[in-house]
């Protein structure tokens, strides 16, 4: 899959690995609590994204983990290689 589409009914925006990955390194840059977190988190993307569709974004993401922490969504098989699956 090259990107993912968000599901939330105020942003139709498809995020791609890419966009996806800027958007991780500029969160953890900034943490929750920084004023004005999402035009922040925007601009660092090089504005690719508006500060609404980044918050939109991060909303289905916490709604995602909420899903699957409470056993209503199975956790991701993820294909892995490397050292945690070497014997």
């Amino acid at each position: 899959m090259s990107g993912s589409r968000s599901s939330s009914p105020n942003s139709n925006s498809t995020w791609s690995l890419k966009e996806n990955k800027m958007f991780e390194e500029a969160l953890a840059y900034y943490g929750e609590g920084t004023p004005n977190l999402w035009d922040k988190v925007s601009s660092a993307m090089g504005g690719i994204k508006s500060a609404e569709e980044v918050r939109c974004h991060y909303e289905d993401l916490v709604d995602d983990v909420k899903m699957i922490e409470s056993g209503r969504v199975a956790y991701p098989k993820y294909k892995t290689q490397g050292f945690w699956t070497q014997g």
